[in-house]
């Protein structure tokens, strides 16, 4: 078993696994791992562009981010998925990035890139925010680190089982199909996998089973098809059984 902070394998995982006690440890671990790639992305290239996902456990990360040491002035921070659903309602993940993270740091309103999902034309909105990931992170776009999360289906991003944005290897943003009501915006495989580093928060008993096929490298689920020879795998011990 991958112990806190040792970063390996366990046998048979696809993936550096890092097992801490609970979700709080897990928390603030990844607060400490963002921190520092975002230093050293400045450090090496002036600049550092980060996409980040929504959850209680990466929420609860952004507010101890917050409290990190990250030249905040060279940083972009971008979406990985955002609900179809008007400004101000509750289920838009960028609400609580704005409460966990961006009113309580010094970064300028111009780095913060949120999905325009209230858009008329969703697909003409994608177009524009893969426009801005071009501009700042190259092109192809090459992010610094995407945070992703793990669904008890085993999709992560909004990239869902038998989703047709699953199949989209020509855009870095897409348009899902309808899931619990509501469409989403989400970066797709290709843009995730050009990232220099995949940093993955999962936590609770509901995510053991998704979890242990994301570790084997199951490719039958969304999860499973994420790069792992650059990604970071933060879980608690609930979530991965004891193992």
């Amino acid at each position: 078993m991958a112990r806190p902070g040792s970063g390996a394998r366990a046998a048979g995982d696809v993936v550096r696994t890092e097992i801490l006690p609970d979700p709080g440890a897990v928390a603030v671990r990844a607060a400490e791992r963002i921190a520092q790639v975002a230093r050293e992305a400045v450090a090496d290239r002036g600049r550092c562009a980060l996409a980040l996902s929504g959850g209680t456990t990466p929420w609860r990360a952004f507010r101890a981010l917050a409290g990190e040491d990250v030249p905040w002035d060279r940083v972009h921070l971008f979406q990985v998925d955002e609900r179809i659903a008007p400004s101000g309602d509750p289920e838009r993940n960028v609400l609580h990035l704005k409460e966990a993270l961006i009113d309580r740091i010094a970064i300028p309103p111009s780095n913060v890139h949120s999905m325009p999902v209230e858009e008329e034309d969703l697909d003409e909105g994608g177009r524009r925010y893969e426009s801005i990931l071009r501009r700042i992170a190259g092109t192809p776009s090459v992010l610094d680190l995407i945070q992703l999360g793990l669904g008890e289906d085993g999709h992560t991003a909004s990239l869902f089982p038998d989703d047709d944005a699953l199949r989209i290897v020509d855009a870095d943003v897409a348009v899902s199909g309808l899931h619990k009501g509501r469409r989403r915006m989400t970066l797709t495989f290709p843009a995730i996998d050009r990232a220099r580093c995949i940093l993955w928060l999962v936590t609770g008993s509901g995510k053991s089973e998704a979890l242990g096929r994301l570790r084997a490298g199951d490719r039958s689920i969304p999860a499973g098809r994420v790069r792992s020879d650059l990604a970071v795998l933060l879980a608690d011990t609930a979530a991965t059984g004891g193992r």
